[in-house]
């Protein structure tokens, strides 16, 4: 079965395959209107915490740390998690994120956690 869960940069344009498309970036991503960026949520409870976004800062060789933090907090998370479980149920969702460095991102960590969820 195909997963449910696909990532894209905020600032590529939206398309219909998106289906629920749901930013999960803790801080508004520069240059983008509110009104352009078609979103049905605005999700900062499941983006990595402030001090552990501040601490990693996209940098490679903290990258596999960086995994297991945000993995550990993606854990004390349920209700949230099962809400997008819940939403993934009925459509497609597509999680939202600025950074350049899609290979850092938290979103494939969001990706490949959900995916791996029993």
């Amino acid at each position: 079965m195909n997963s449910p869960f696909k990532t894209k940069r905020i600032y590529e344009e939206p398309s219909e395959d998106d289906g629920y498309r749901m930013l999960i970036d803790r801080l508004w991503p520069r240059g983008i209107k509110k009104e352009e960026a078609k979103l049905n949520e605005w999700n900062k409870d499941v983006a990595p915490s402030d001090n552990l976004r501040k601490w990693f800062d996209h940098q490679d060789e903290r990258f596999e740390e960086f995994v297991r933090l945000y993995k550990k907090e993606l854990d004390s998370k349920k209700e949230v998690l099962d809400r997008i479980i819940n939403i993934s149920q009925n459509t497609k969702i597509t999680f939202l994120y600025a950074t350049k460095y899609p290979n850092l991102s938290h979103a494939s960590v969001l990706l490949n956690y959900l995916k791996n969820r029993k």
